[in-house]
């Protein structure tokens, strides 16, 4: 998602004028400088249907989005970086990371036998460590897989691979946060709700952005998925514009759940909640109209 230019040089703008220790605004109204705000906020809505999963493809056994790779034959996955597979229907492949390898695969599933199988897997050829798990037993594991069941566990969901003997090569967990993706208002800041229209915000998972609107100034930032955490997420690198706001305390508050933000867990196709890192509930969205 490309963002307007007058939203790229208002931000550039305010990181710039941040830098040199100025303001962008003055005691002095003739002084004052008030941003270009967007008259239409259609050139920054992300234009994305949600895509969690719903009870009739849950039924189904419906394989699709992001897996952190759990355990590979019975052990923790661990490696340099936090093992995953991200499944793509479109193109019935899969991609992901081994733990320290880049790798794809093609794969086909039957949820009427459950059946799924990996085929031409292929990985980066780096030098990995050998400590804990390695990336070879994970590819191996892939290839072995016959079966697999699928389930629920309190909210998070889970995937167990098995080989044609039936034991089980592979756990995973579900890490799809596409729920995310489109434009929310803020409805509660802490447990307290927020009586300001103005206090939206835009969430693109692909693209790794959050735009949005404090209640006064424009916000950009900066999103991230831990694979290793159920639901974890966290906003970082938010800059916002200086202008004067009648009363900022709101838009403090914002920034500062922003920043405690841990995870994130839907309550509907409409409606989320931020949890910080004690699982305390620090922002709740609701989805918005505007498009």
């Amino acid at each position: 998602m490309k963002y307007s230019n007058i939203l790229k040089g208002v931000t550039a703008l305010a990181l710039l004028v941040s830098l040199s220790g100025c303001s962008l605004f003055s005691n002095n109204s003739k002084n004052k400088i008030n941003p270009v705000m967007p008259d239409d906020r259609e050139n920054i809505a992300v234009k994305k249907d949600p895509q969690m999963y719903t009870p009739e493809e849950i039924k189904r056994g419906v394989v699709k989005g992001d897996w952190a790779i759990e355990t590979v034959y019975g052990k923790k996955a661990v490696g340099e970086e936090a093992p995953f597979i991200k499944f793509v229907p479109a193109d019935r492949r899969v991609y992901g990371n081994n733990g320290c390898n880049v790798l794809n695969a093609e794969y086909v599933y039957n949820p009427q036998d459950s059946t799924i199988r990996f085929d031409h897997i292929a990985s980066t050829m780096r030098m990995c460590p050998t400590e804990g798990l390695t990336d070879y037993e994970i590819n191996t594991a892939l290839g072995a897989t016959k079966y697999y069941t699928w389930r629920i566990d309190g909210h998070d969901y889970y995937l167990n691979f098995y080989d044609e003997m039936g034991s089980e090569v592979m756990q995973l967990m579900h890490q799809n946060f596409e729920f995310l993706n489109g434009t929310w208002a803020v409805k509660k800041i802490n447990g307290k709700p927020i009586n300001n229209p103005e206090m939206k915000m835009v969430i693109d998972i692909d693209e790794g952005k959050l735009h949005g609107n404090t209640g006064c100034n424009i916000m950009n930032g900066e999103l991230s998925i831990d694979m290793e955490h159920p639901n974890s997420i966290s906003f970082s690198n938010i800059l916002t514009t200086r202008m004067a706001c009648p009363d900022d305390s709101g838009e403090t508050v914002l920034l500062v759940a922003l920043e405690e933000v841990s995870a994130a867990r839907p309550v509907s196709v409409n409606e989320v909640i931020l949890f910080d890192t004690r699982h305390n509930p620090v922002l709740t969205l609701v989805r918005s109209a505007d498009k």
